[in-house]
């Protein structure tokens, strides 16, 4: 099947999501896939003043070809449409540009499915899609409009979010609490699904080499890690956690915080890191490439989502890397949020907190008690079924089944 996807997020850039490990998968099994995304950090980017490009009035068209994220025999083509790099003026150029690339991709692509994990892009497919009689479905893995950093467009991309869910054929969500948040926004109980993230079960071994992460990092064989990888967002707790250290180093001489990513809190937590002389007792990698990410895994002992409890963002959504953390037979400390804890539930290898500042003693606390290996072997039995084959397969099954309904 040929399958359109548009996004306001960086394919390229961002590190690998849902869509990602599905769209390679996909692409591997034949099916032809093509991506609309939008270079989401782009402000961001025009601050590095090397960069003549970045620093331009207006971004001009690209497409990028054979593109894969997670499994290097994947072929996708992602096109990213013209904008004006302007606060306001983003907003309003991408409703243009990616209406006329969606109808030039229905034109000249002429996809079987559209699927939209955006809000301005996506309203736009769904209307594109009904005009043309393709099947379109909506993937919820976030809560989109409270992603928005202008907090005064975050109840009109609530309305964009509303009607893009009511002209869809079928919405998607990746756990049940995003599934009861679709149907709040106006999503039919019957067009709702859940299917679940997924992890490669062979590739995310407990037992793999992590001799070259110790030797590079200087980690010891009595050092506790703790360990975090994604986007650092400024409401990701891992500051409050540095700082904690930092104020209690004598007292956990053996604990070390290994952040394995970038982000908006990088740089804070970097002159955290110097004000409290922490040394190898934090480690910040920066961005590294996810086939290294089973490795920095296997090195953790503990691994963290310490995010702000009252964080808007975090209310409904489970990160896809829990499922990975998990089958590594690592212990996560995680912050008591809905979505989670609907999810897994407790005695399911997540021990909950109220806050960041809470990981250390925590952590200390079940290395006390003796009851690290209980708790981390029933995270793995917990989402070892969640295997990627079988992932696929439900979803592959979703989209042709949807394809046949709606030719028939």
């Amino acid at each position: 099947m040929k399958i359109l996807i548009v996004q306001e997020s960086d394919w390229l850039e961002r590190n690998p999501h849902q869509q990602h490990h599905l769209a390679d998968r996909m692409a591997v099994r034949g099916h032809e896939i093509k991506v609309i995304d939008y270079p989401i950090d782009w402000s961001k980017d025009k601050k590095d003043k090397k960069n003549k490009k970045n620093n331009s009035f207006f971004y001009g068209r690209k497409v990028y070809e054979n593109i894969h994220k997670v499994d290097e025999r994947a072929n996708i083509e992602v096109i990213r449409p013209n904008f004006i790099q302007k606060p306001i003026l983003n907003y309003i150029s991408l409703i243009h540009f990616h209406k006329k690339e969606i109808e030039k991709q229905v034109k000249e692509f002429q996809p079987d499915v559209i699927i939209a994990l955006g809000l301005l892009n996506a309203y736009i497919a769904s209307k594109i899609a009904k005009k043309n009689n393709i099947p379109f479905v909506y993937y919820l893995i976030d809560v989109l409009y409270t992603l928005i950093p202008e907090k005064t467009f975050q109840s009109i991309g609530k309305k964009i979010n509303k009607k893009a869910i009511a002209n869809s054929d079928l919405v998607i969500t990746i756990n049940e609490q995003l599934k009861e948040l679709a149907i709040e926004l106006g999503s039919k109980k019957d067009n709702t699904i859940v299917i679940d993230a997924g992890i490669d079960i062979e590739e995310f071994n407990p037992n793999l080499d992590y001799s070259s992460i110790k030797s590079e990092y200087d980690i010891n064989d009595n050092d506790i890690i703790l360990f975090f990888m994604g986007w650092i967002y400024t409401f990701s707790g891992m500051a409050e956690l540095s700082i904690e250290l930092g104020k209690n180093k004598e007292k956990y001489p053996n604990m070390k915080i290994l952040i394995v990513g970038d982000g908006d809190d990088y740089e804070k937590i970097a002159k955290i890191k110097d004000k409290y002389d922490l040394g190898q007792q934090l480690i910040l990698t920066g961005k590294q490439p996810y086939t290294k990410i089973p490795e920095f895994l296997a090195s953790a002992d503990f691994c963290l989502l310490p995010a702000y409890k009252d964080e808007e963002i975090m209310q409904d959504i489970v990160p896809i890397k829990l499922y990975e953390y998990l089958a590594m037979k690592k212990v996560v400390i995680a912050t008591d949020l809905p979505g989670i804890a609907k999810e897994f539930g407790k005695d399911h290898g997540i021990v909950y907190i109220n806050e960041a500042k809470e990981v250390l003693k925590t952590a200390k606390n079940i290395i006390d008690e003796n009851s690290y290996s209980k708790i981390a072997d029933s995270g793995r039995n917990y989402v070892k079924g969640n295997d990627w084959n079988k992932i696929t397969d439900n979803f592959e099954n979703t989209l042709f089944n949807l394809i046949d309904n709606n030719n028939s």
